[in-house]
């Protein structure tokens, strides 16, 4: 049996909006089992906004949220990506500004903030969402399928035309272990030909080559290079996990997305919800003996 978890203590970061540019600072804190993830703007009454799909309002560049009086939360993929694949269950994400912070445009500064946060765990099982039966949701030649499986897998593929990206796919089992090495370290990324369009739509205001990968025409403009070969697709990952943790509970399948993005990601989450039939909600001693491979240790001071 595995058992709903939430952190150890408080911890905080603070930083810049990718899109908007605003400072915030965020606090994440420990909450009780059955909470869920829950978004609190701190500046606008304490607002609470659930993370799930139920509030999902754009779905362009990033995934935000919107409380029904028009409370807004932007960029939330990264750190729901982190705290989904970590097996956090139950938080309260505090922050102080319309939209989280890009940090260092990748998810590795959450998974160190979560080892400094610890981990606790409840005497409330987990439930699973275990697919039962496969479903696609397609648009514009981009497609993303779930397969019925014990864990939780993926297989992704893109394509950019560029030198340095062109074909690129990811297979991987995500357990915390994995994540945190192959998927977390990777960052946003945007092509230098769509910067001033961007730009004009009122986007990517406080992207630097310090928060973001930026492809010149043959090159990569950071200095450093890239962390993976192909840091697109692996970035590509974990913006997928964090729209899928729209569910608001662990999944057990297998997603193949091809070139898919935010929008056909929700559109997938809205699928399962909207069909109970595709799916159980089980406890691991329901689902076929899966394994858990999360690292407690990593997590525990």
């Amino acid at each position: 049996m595995h058992f709903e978890t939430t952190i150890r203590r408080p911890v905080e970061v603070q930083g810049i909006g990718l899109h908007h540019g605003a400072p915030v600072r965020v606090r994440i804190l420990p909450a009780a089992p059955a909470t869920g993830i829950v978004f609190i703007r701190t500046d606008l009454n304490n607002t609470h906004i659930p993370a799930s799909w139920e509030y999902v309002e754009r779905v362009s560049y990033a995934t935000s949220l919107m409380h029904p009086k028009g409370i807004f939360i932007s960029t939330t993929e990264h750190l729901l990506s982190v705290l989904y694949s970590m097996e956090i269950d139950n938080a309260f994400v505090e922050l102080d500004n319309l939209e989280l912070p890009i940090l260092d445009g990748s998810g590795w500064p959450f998974i160190e903030l979560l080892r400094q946060a610890g981990r606790q765990q409840s005497r409330r099982p987990r439930r699973y969402m275990q697919i039962v039966k496969p479903v696609t949701v397609e648009a514009s030649g981009k497609t993303v399928t779930i397969f019925p499986s014990d864990r939780f897998q993926l297989r992704c593929h893109n394509f950019f035309d560029h030198p340095m990206v062109g074909e690129q796919s990811l297979e991987l089992d995500v357990t915390p272990e994995n994540y945190a090495r192959e998927i977390a370290p990777a960052r946003t990324f945007g092509f230098e030909y769509e910067l001033d369009q961007m730009r004009d739509q009122g986007l990517i205001r406080g992207a630097t080559l310090e928060n973001a990968v930026c492809f010149t025409r043959d090159g990569v403009a950071n200095p450093g290079g890239l962390r993976f070969p192909d840091e697109c697709c692996r970035h590509k990952a974990l913006d997928l996990i964090g729209d899928l943790a729209l569910i608001g509970r662990p999944l057990l399948g297998c997603v193949v997305a091809e070139k898919a993005g935010h929008k056909l990601h929700v559109e997938l989450v809205k699928r399962l919800i909207s069909e109970p039939t595709l799916y159980e909600i089980v406890t691991l001693d329901r689902a076929g003996g899966r394994k858990v491979q999360a690292d407690a240790a990593a997590f525990v001071s």
